[in-house]
C-alpha cells in the first residue's frame, strides 16, 4: 500500500511540474462548459420572415403584426413579387416566407376562407418544424378570434358542450430551455475528456520517453503500477466534476435537485469505465498522436452521438439503439440528468447505476489485464 501511495505522490508531483496539465484538468472544463453551454442551443427564438402582402390592407397588416408581436418572428423585408420572396428563402436571408392573397380582407369580411401560404427554409429541419408550430398557433388563434368576433356581433352564443380545455404544465424544465437539458449532459462529456483522453496520453507518454521501461525493471508490481497511474486521474476526474457542477450552478443557475453524493458516486462508477478505455487505448498506441486520434475519433465521437447527449436514442434505427446499450455515457447521462433536473435518487435510477458500475468494473478489469500482460 505504501508503494501505491508513494507512486500516487510521484504522479501528483509530475502534475505540479506541468502547469499545462493542471490547466487542462481544472480550468479547461469550465471554459468548455461556458462555450458549450451558451453555444449548444436548439431554441428557436428569432425567426426571420419575409412578407409578400398582395392585399396591403389594414387587416393583412394587423395579421402580420400578430407574428411580430408574438416575440418569435422578425420581419426582415416586405417584397413585391413571389420571385423575390423565393430568392430570400433560397439564400437563407429568411426562414419563413409569408404570402398573403389579394382578397385576404374581403374574404374574411365575407366569412369565406382566406388563402395564406407559409414557405420555410427547411435545410435545418428542427428549426423549420418549430417555426411551423409557431405559425400554426398564431393562425389558429387568429381564426378563433374571427369566429368569436362574428358570434359576438350577431348576438349568438357558442355552446361549451364538446369543447376541450387543456391545462398544460411542463415539469422539470418549465421554461423549456435547451440549455437546461444540454448543460448536465456536458458534465459527462467533460469528465470523459479529462479521464479517458489524458489517461491514454499519460501512459503512452511514459512509453515514448522511456520511463515506463524504468518502472518495469523496478520491484514495483504491475497492479501497483496500474493503481498508481489510475488513482490520480480518478481523483482529478472527481475534482473536475465538482468544479463543473459548481460552475453550472453559478453561471447557468442550474442547481442539483437530487443527492450530490449519489451523483459523485455515479461519476466514480463512470470514471472506472473511461479509465479502463483510456488504459486500453494506451496498450494499442505507440505514440501520443495515435492515442489522441483513437480516443477522439474511435471512442469519443461514437460515445457522444450514441449516448443520447444531443439526439434522442428512441428516434434512432433499432440496430443503432442496440449498439447504444454498450455505451457507458448513455447510462451516466440518464443518471446525471435525472439527479440534476428531476431530483431522482438511487431508488429511481438503480438499474442504470448497477449497469454503469458493472460496465466500469468489467472494462477496467479487462484493460488492466491486457496492460499487465503487455508489461510482462
Amino acid at each position: 500500500m505504501n508503494t501505491i501511495i508513494k507512486f500516487i505522490a510521484k504522479e501528483f508531483q509530475q502534475f505540479r511540474r506541468d502547469p499545462k496539465m493542471f490547466g487542462i484538468i481544472l480550468i479547461a472544463p469550465v471554459i468548455q462548459l461556458l462555450f458549450l453551454g451558451y453555444a449548444v442551443n436548439l431554441d428557436v427564438e428569432n425567426v426571420k420572415m419575409v412578407v409578400f402582402d398582395q392585399d396591403r390592407t389594414s387587416t393583412s397588416r394587423e395579421f402580420v403584426n400578430r407574428f411580430t408581436s408574438s416575440g418569435y418572428f422578425e420581419v426582415v423585408d416586405n417584397v413585391s413579387s413571389y420571385k423575390e420572396l423565393e430568392n430570400k428563402v433560397d439564400y437563407a436571408e429568411a426562414i419563413l416566407g409569408l404570402v398573403i392573397s389579394q382578397d385576404f380582407e374581403k374574404n374574411i369580411a365575407r366569412r369565406q376562407p382566406a388563402a395564406l401560404q407559409a414557405i420555410f427554409e427547411g435545410s435545418d429541419g428542427n428549426q423549420a418544424s418549430i417555426s411551423a408550430g409557431y405559425v400554426q398557433s398564431i393562425v389558429a388563434q387568429y381564426s378563433k378570434n374571427i369566429l368569436i368576433d362574428y358570434v359576438n356581433r350577431n348576438g349568438k352564443k357558442i355552446s361549451p358542450a364538446g369543447n376541450l380545455s387543456a391545462e398544460i404544465r411542463v415539469w422539470y424544465n418549465p421554461e423549456m430551455k435547451t440549455r437546461n437539458y444540454m448543460v448536465p449532459g456536458i458534465v459527462g462529456l467533460l469528465v470523459s475528456l479529462v479521464t479517458l483522453v489524458l489517461t491514454s496520453l499519460a501512459v503512452v507518454k511514459e512509453k515514448e520517453i522511456g520511463t515506463m521501461e524504468q518502472l518495469i525493471v523496478t520491484p514495483i508490481k504491475p497492479y501497483q503500477l496500474i493503481a498508481g497511474k489510475l488513482i490520480p486521474f480518478t481523483i482529478l476526474g472527481l475534482v473536475s466534476v465538482i468544479i463543473v457542477l459548481g460552475a453550472m450552478r453559478v453561471i447557468f443557475a442550474i442547481p442539483v435537485k437530487g443527492s450530490e453524493l449519489f451523483l459523485l458516486l455515479s461519476a466514480f462508477f463512470y470514471i472506472l469505465s473511461t479509465l479502463g478505455i483510456g488504459l486500453f487505448i494506451s496498450t494499442i498506441s505507440k505514440t501520443q498522436q495515435q492515442a489522441m486520434m483513437i480516443a477522439i475519433f474511435a471512442v469519443m465521437m461514437p460515445m457522444i452521438f450514441l449516448s443520447g447527449f444531443a439526439f434522442p436514442i428512441e428516434n434512432m434505427p433499432k440496430i443503432i439503439q442496440y449498439i447504444s446499450y454498450i455505451i457507458p455515457l448513455k447510462y451516466f447521462n440518464i443518471i446525471i440528468r435525472g439527479v440534476i433536473l428531476k431530483g431522482l435518487g438511487f431508488a429511481d435510477l438503480w438499474f442504470n447505476t448497477v449497469v454503469l458500475f458493472l460496465m466500469g468494473v468489467t472494462i477496467l478489469f479487462l484493460s488492466s489485464r491486457r496492460f499487465k500482460s503487455r508489461l510482462e
